[in-house]
């Protein structure tokens, strides 16, 4: 099957496998709900981070408060608050597990009380104001502890340690004696940073999982849909081909693409029945164009064709010796003649009792039609030929036991079969014609009542093949295997012009030689009969010992030719 990248094409039309479709589907989702699930998973792990968080800072800040209280008894005995505020800092620092925690205290104000970060970031005083109201408000309702969000951005901006502080989230709990918030809190960017961390993870994780599952995916759908792959190639196949035939179903599994296989083949089956036998009533084309057009109508043109008209001889004496025997004889004659014309790329355009009509150049076969049509009517001689040699070689048998009967005998003359042949081309009209509801496929012209008129001519000289001139001369300049030779030039019965007639003589038959070496003394007396010397003419013919040279001592008997002989012989028969 051709293919175009990746796809196998119809025409210009992609024919995309079902198997990639579900399979980019399936990915797609798989893909898509793992995202989803995760993204979803994360942003809830992030919320119980910051929920966990704000649970630890909510313990270190109790353990700051408390130190606050001690270090505020030791200022009230010793007054050192410089110290005081140092041993507070350096006990909230001992809590930092972040690269941004921090811990501060300020007054209602905003003025730091003390300030310690673990990213080294400097603050010279609290500047988020908005969240320094809010504080002072819970305070005045008499809320002194809870959550607590506030921004440092712009203070981090002007601090190149801190510059990549921002957001914070924590606890306060405003303390007694110190007069100020104690805060714990961590930078927001600490938590997305590790969520982001985890995100990537995740992702990696799925992306190999779904490569993984995807591989595996690709295996089983190809295992899966291995028969629709077989079934669309055959199918594909049969478009190519133009031509309906089974599909192997074989080793396909039991499901129902493999029912619509067997189905088709039920169909297939059906379809080829009935072409076959629309095939044995009409000629190859026209079911060749049926097929291919889905439709047969009223058409025709004029074409250059060659036609053979094949009849037996004496076929009335054999009818009334066979009675209805000779229905067999003749299948099994018409068995060989058909076969003979198929083989040579003709087609069978009518059978009339004991007669066939043949027609050549109907299909671009690459090769001569007219070669063609001699190779089918020396065929059909030769397998003529061949049944009578069998029959005789059968009676003799016989008679070396018994002589045949009377009757026997009749019947043996009445199936040695003779044929004659001839052939003329030209151009014709070749379609169909008669109704709507009733046509034929036929071959119209006056080269096809020439090719009946010249295997009548047969038997009047005599030979088994004769061919007109159109045949000649499409064949001779190329043909090695036909030497042709002029028989007579003759004026039919209906025809007001004469016709020269030719043998086509087969130099691949055993005993060529000699026949091209009668044939060329025929060709001198056939000049001198031309040339109205019938006397050399005689001669000549006598020394050419062929059974056609006794049609013309025949004909000339003793006689002096005409004098207005024009060398055309007039035949008063069609």
């Amino acid at each position: 099957m051709s293919k175009k990248r990746f796809f196998q094409y119809v025409g210009k039309t992609p024919i995309i496998p079902l198997s990639a479709r579900i399979l980019v589907i399936f990915i797609s989702l798989i893909l898509m709900s793992n995202f989803m699930t995760n993204l979803i998973s994360i942003q809830m792990t992030q919320r119980q981070v910051i929920e966990l968080t704000n649970k630890l800072t909510v313990t270190q800040l109790k353990d700051i408060y408390k130190n606050a209280q001690n270090q505020y008894q030791v200022y009230s005995y010793k007054h050192n608050k410089n110290e005081c505020v140092q041993a507070m800092e350096s006990s909230a620092a001992e809590d930092f597990s972040n690269p941004n925690s921090l811990a501060l205290a300020f007054d209602r104000t905003g003025k730091l009380f003390f300030y310690i970060s673990a990213s080294g970031m400097q603050l010279s005083s609290f500047s988020d104001e908005e969240c320094l109201a809010t504080l002072n408000g819970n305070f005045d309702r008499g809320i002194r502890e809870g959550r607590i969000s506030f921004d440092l951005s712009e203070q981090a901006k002007n601090n190149t340690k801190g510059k990549k502080a921002g957001e914070y989230f924590g606890v306060y709990k405003y303390i007694e004696g110190w007069n100020v918030f104690l805060v714990r809190a961590e930078a927001r960017m600490d938590t997305d940073k590790f969520s982001r961390k985890i995100t990537l993870i995740i992702s990696l994780i799925i992306i190999l999982l779904t490569c993984l599952f995807v591989v595996l995916g690709i295996y089983m759908f190809k295992k899966i849909f291995q028969s629709i792959s077989s079934i669309t190639q055959s199918l594909y196949d049969m478009q190519q081909r133009s031509k309906l035939e089974v599909i192997n179903i074989d080793d396909a599994p039991n499901d129902d693409v493999t029912y619509m296989a067997a189905s088709f083949n039920t169909l297939s089956v059906s379809v080829n029945n009935l072409l076959s036998t629309f095939q044995k009533f009409v000629s190859k084309d026209v079911v060749s164009k049926a097929y291919t057009d889905h439709t047969i109508r009223l058409e025709g043109k004029q074409r250059e064709l060659t036609i053979l008209f094949s009849d037996i001889k004496s076929f009335t004496y054999r009818t009334e010796t066979l009675g209805n025997e000779i229905i067999d004889l003749l299948n099994v004659h018409y068995n060989s003649v058909i076969h003979d014309v198929h083989k040579m790329n003709g087609v069978v355009g009518s059978i009339i009792g004991d007669a066939i009509l043949a027609i050549f150049g109907t299909y671009n076969s690459g090769t001569i039609k007219s070669a063609e049509a001699i190779d089918a009517g020396w065929e059909i001689t030769y397998v003529t030929a061949e049944l009578r040699r069998k029959m005789k070689e059968q009676r003799k048998k016989i008679e070396l036991t018994r002589k045949l009967t009377d009757a026997e005998e009749r019947v043996y003359k009445a199936v040695l079969l003779d044929i004659g042949v001839g052939i003329d081309g030209g151009t014709v009209f070749y379609g169909n014609i008669g109704s709507d509801e009733h046509m034929t496929n036929t071959v119209i012209g006056d080269n096809v009542n020439s090719a009946s008129r010249l295997e009548g001519v047969t038997r009047v000289y005599r030979l088994p093949v004769i061919v007109s001139e159109y045949i000649k001369k499409e064949v001779a300049p190329t043909s090695e295997r036909y030497k042709f030779y002029e028989i007579d030039t003759i004026q039919v019965k209906g025809k007001t012009e004469g016709k020269k007639i030719f043998y086509p003589l087969d130099t691949f038959d055993n005993g060529h030689e000699e026949l091209e070496e009668k044939f060329e003394v025929y060709e001198k007396a056939l000049a001198a009969y031309y040339d109205g010397d019938w006397k050399s003419a005689r001669k000549f013919f006598k020394l050419s010992d062929l059974e056609v040279s006794k049609v013309f001592l025949e004909r000339m008997g003793l006689k002096s030719a005409p004098a207005n002989w024009s060398g055309i012989w007039t035949m008063t028969t069609k």
